[in-house]
């Protein structure tokens, strides 16, 4: 199975990056922390569904959308089949700090971008946001 999927690094106007977590039940990576996106649905236009995602996860508004880096990996599901991502990151900036998160997240921190090391999350995120840094 391939999947498409987009994550945003966001960023405040005061240097931070938003990171959310998912909730105790998440399907996958329950209490990780996260960046926000989701998974591209069939016939979707990658700028609206980054778009969306974001909206709907943070409640924020972005601008200066900007892709940083797309990579592709694999994961294994509870039932040991393997599934093929492809992840597109994007660098999005938003002028407001107010965050309402949806049902599938449970907090979120604004931080600075070096401080993702010494939080649960994936590998990946936490390369996306080093290449985010420098295209800032």
């Amino acid at each position: 199975k391939i999947g498409v999927s987009q994550k945003a690094v966001v960023l405040n106007k005061e240097g931070k990056i938003l990171v959310i977590r998912r909730t105790k039940s998440a399907p996958s990576r329950p209490l990780y922390w996260d960046l926000p996106g989701g998974v591209l649905d069939f016939g979707e236009n990658t700028r609206e569904a980054i778009l969306r995602e974001i909206r709907e996860e943070t409640g924020l508004k972005v601008n200066k959308l900007s892709i940083v880096d797309v990579a592709s990996w694999f994961d294994v599901d509870t039932k040991k089949k393997q599934h093929f991502w492809v992840t597109v990151c994007y660098l999005a900036h938003t002028n407001s700090n107010k965050v309402v998160l949806s049902y599938e997240h449970d907090n979120f921190k604004w931080i600075l971008p070096k401080d993702i090391q010494n939080f649960k999350t994936m590998l990946l995120y936490k390369k996306f946001i080093s290449k985010a840094m420098i295209r800032k």
